[in-house]
């Protein structure tokens, strides 16, 4: 059955395999084999149909249909039908003499058909003159359609390069203007290349970019095929496309009844990306030069020796038809191997030889060429010499590349060198526990796959420009607009997001593509933004909603929604909606600032102890001095330097409400306890920004003693003492004990034990630095007399009126006696 492409021929061939008892089809590549095995699987029965390749076997006990690669054909296997796809690749310089040999030695007991290209009719009808020979037109018409732009190129098309670099430049050039591209090349596995053409064929992308590999039996939904190049290198030469190659791979565009075009891509820059007239003639009326001869290599060499085995690989054919198969990479390891003293000493009989040969089978999948390939070979022929390779070693060799990290090239690497042992682990003479070796390698395989393909569709496939440009047409308001959670998705992809009420354009979004984006979601803002609205109502009586104070700004789940404004008094400021919530309703903007405002009275709770002082200040009975001190200490935030505080002017009765308000009258400052704590200082601060001061933040946790740096003054709540900051309660409560101390000593000099203040984290120079701006001085005692020993005394501590200018030149002390262990307090 020959003719040129959609023509029926697979389709045909299944059929009549499927019409006999028995039989079996080999293809040219492992992927168009599972293809056809899950056909014939929906039309017999799984388990009666094989899939037979060298890195996979699914092989069911009675199973009587055989898809196969060429190279894994049972040729000798009594079967009713035999079919061999493409073959006109017996003229292929690396694989042409296998699909010869199948040609002239595969045979079915009832039938045998060869499917291929109108090109070897000449080749049948010399070396098979009993053939029959049966034609069949190409069910659509394939026409030129001259040279492209890629902004020109229409969608369901496929743009053909020769080379990963150029297939890599054309996808990324598509995802930037067409929203991306399917990837399609003979580096990839079969799973990842069925899963770029899934994604192609789905419709998820509208462009396919690939190398000539689809050009082998892949059926695809293909309208147009554009050349990027017309020449590639053949792993010996750079050479331009035979009309033949060319019409395999333009032969693509067009399925079934549908009429398909080819042509080329203008602009890619090379220098001969442009069809001739013949050629074009010849691809259009399917006209190409026959070929004139077919690759040839002996199939049963005599393999009692090493160098019989050579000699019968390198005999020339006897027909006239045939030639000898360039030395392909099989051989030349071969080769290689037995120039080697040691293996070649140690292979003896024909058994030994005919295990290195089927060694030296072994594909080169990284495609390192014969001298690398070889020295792999010759470490897999030493552990297979003796016997057969252990489970562990060729499960640790795949765990070493079950690596699914890294970048495209990477883990094609790891997916190369992962199918060698996939295809070494097929082999039950060659592996220990074969079932459970080749299932992890297949595991492997498809772990890296799947990491390919989502590499290749994250950098190749850009779905919200492939999206844009399929459904936006001219009217941005057709598009279904939809909210999930914070993401606004047009047709499913996330465009941007909603932060607050604010509209966001996704960062990676291109420049060209932000006013398509915006357009297609600022139709249908103000219903998102009026749903979002209802939740922030209803979700402002839960504390953990997601409300904040960031200064004067109120925010919800990060994002600014209000901002507080001068009020009615100094401790209730009024609420200001943001301005993205001016597309709201009137009734709901009011429930929002009503509601808000409630929050923001519940949230500034903690500062009750101040609004009871701010009422009290504005009391006329409270006495003018004591009202001077509370408005001070409101101003103050509950915080205020006892020195000048006016505390002296008040009578007893106005000390005493002080004390009722909860304001503590300290030795240094006078204060609220309650608001020395996170929240009544974070609320303070906020109120003080709206007048447009800017306070420290509070420390969270509120330790009793924090470092400070040089520059760095102290928190609020907080008193400096160099490098330190003491929590001004706990500032009191050291100094109440040092007055105690003082009482108990009856005014003589006492000790002071500085366990209290270490155990606080406050060091002996800060716990000395306080104990001075309390008004206690220290005397240094007399160092003890020549010949007598003991401790030394102790520091003994007195205390003076406090006086705000510098200390008493006789009250500071003299240098420190060595060995006490107060010293520091001198400092």
């Amino acid at each position: 059955m020959l003719g040129p492409t959609n023509t029926g021929k697979t389709h045909l061939a299944i059929e009549r395999m499927c019409a006999h008892s028995s039989g079996a089809i080999g293809f040219p590549l492992r992927l168009l084999a599972r293809e056809v095995y899950e056909r014939v699987c929906a039309i017999k029965g799984a388990d009666k149909v094989a899939l037979i390749t060298g890195e996979e076997r699914i092989e069911p006990k009675h199973a009587r249909y055989l898809l196969c690669t060429v190279e894994a054909m049972p040729v000798s296997a009594d079967l009713a039908f035999v079919g061999i796809d493409e073959v006109q690749l017996g003229a292929d310089r690396e694989r042409g003499h296998i699909f010869t040999d199948r040609m002239l030695n595969a045979r079915g007991r009832e039938e045998t058909m060869l499917l291929g290209s109108a090109t070897i009719e000449p080749m049948v009808r010399a070396l098979l003159p009993e053939a029959e020979i049966i034609t069949r037109p190409r069910f659509s018409t394939l026409s030129h359609s001259g040279a492209k732009k890629l902004s020109r190129i229409p969608p369901r098309s496929a743009l053909v390069a020769f080379s990963a670099e150029q297939v890599y430049a054309v996808a990324e050039m598509l995802r930037r203007f067409r929203g991306g591209a399917a990837v399609v090349m003979g580096a990839l596995s079969p799973e990842t290349r069925n899963k770029q053409v899934a994604l192609y064929q789905s419709g998820e992308v509208d462009y396919l970019v690939a190398t000539d590999a689809i050009g082998m039996g892949l059926n695809l939904d293909i309208d147009h095929v554009a050349f990027a190049g017309l020449s590639k290198f053949d792993g010996q030469r750079q050479r331009r496309l035979t009309t033949a190659e060319m019409a395999q791979i333009a032969g693509r565009a067009g399925r079934h009844q549908r009429d398909g075009t080819f042509g080329t891509l203008a602009g890619s820059g090379s220098h001969d990306a442009a069809f001739t007239a013949d050629e074009i003639y010849a691809i259009e009326e399917h006209r190409f030069a026959p070929l004139t001869r077919l690759y040839w290599r002996e199939p049963e060499p005599d393999c009692s020796s090493l160098g019989s085995l050579i000699a019968d690989l390198s005999r020339p054919p006897t027909s006239r038809a045939l030639a000898l198969a360039p030395e392909a990479i099989d051989l030349a390891v071969l080769k290689r191997l037995a120039e080697e003293p040691e293996i070649a000493a140690r292979v003896r009989g024909s058994a030994q030889v005919t295990r290195l040969w089927a060694v030296c089978c072994l594909p080169d999948f990284r495609q390192y060429g014969a001298e690398n390939h070889a020295r792999f070979v010759a470490r897999l022929w030493q552990d297979l010499a003796d016997g057969t390779l252990g489970s562990d070693y060729i499960a640790r060799s795949i765990a070493e590349l079950d690596n699914p990290a890294g970048d495209i090239d990477t883990l094609q690497m790891r997916i190369a060198a992962i199918r060698s042992w996939t295809y070494i682990a097929q082999r039950p003479d060659w592996v220990l526990a074969r079932e459970e070796m080749a299932a992890r390698a297949r595991a492997a395989e498809a772990r890296l796959s799947d990491a390919l393909h989502a590499r290749l569709t994250e950098r190749f496939v850009n779905r919200r420009t492939a999206v844009l440009m399929k459904r936006l047409g001219s009217d941005a308001a057709l598009l279904p607009v939809t909210l999930d959670g914070d993401e606004v998705r047009v047709d499913g992809e996330p465009i941007g997001h909603l932060a607050g009420f604010r509209f966001r354009v996704d960062p990676q979004a291109r420049l060209a593509d932000r006013k398509l984006l915006l357009a297609a979601a600022e139709r249908h803002l103000p219903e998102l933004r009026a749903r979002r609205a209802d939740a922030l109502l209803a979700s402002l009586a839960d504390e953990a909603a997601g409300f904040e104070l960031a200064g004067t700004q109120l925010c919800w789940d990060g994002e600014m929604i209000a901002r507080l404004g001068e009020g009615r008094s100094r401790l209730v400021p009024r609420v200001m909606l943001d301005k993205t919530l001016d597309g709201l309703a009137g009734e709901q903007q009011r429930a929002l600032e009503a509601g808000l405002a409630k929050w923001l009275g519940s949230a500034f709770a903690a500062l009750e102890p101040l609004a009871r002082i701010d009422a009290a200040s504005s009391d006329p009975a409270t006495g003018p001095q004591l009202r001077a001190l509370l408005i001070r200490l409101v101003d103050a935030g509950g915080i205020l330097e006892r020195d000048g505080a006016g505390l002296d002017q008040l009578q007893p009765g106005q000390r005493k409400l002080l004390t009722r308000l909860g304001v503590r009258v300290g030795t240094l400052d006078l204060f609220v306890p309650e608001l020395l704590r996170p929240a009544a200082l974070g609320a303070w601060r906020s109120l003080k920004a709206v007048g447009g001061a800017t306070l420290p933040a509070p420390v969270p946790s509120m330790p009793p003693v924090i470092p400070l740096t040089a520059k760095a003054g102290p928190p609020p709540g907080y008193r400096s003492l160099g490098k330190q900051a003491l929590r001004i309660d706990m500032a009191e409560k050291l100094l109440r004990g040092a007055h105690e101390a003082r009482m108990a000593a009856g005014g003589k000099g006492f000790v002071l034990d500085p366990a209290r203040a270490v155990s606080t984290g406050l060091s002996t120079a800060s716990y000395a630095g306080l104990l001075r701006l309390g008004g206690f001085r220290a005397a240094v005692p007399q160092p003890l007399a020549a010949g007598r020993f003991g401790p030394p005394r102790p520091l003994l501590w007195r205390w003076q009126p406090l006086r705000r200018a510098l200390p008493d030149r006789a009250t500071v002390p003299a240098p420190a006696v060595p060995g006490n262990v107060f010293a520091e307090l001198l400092r």
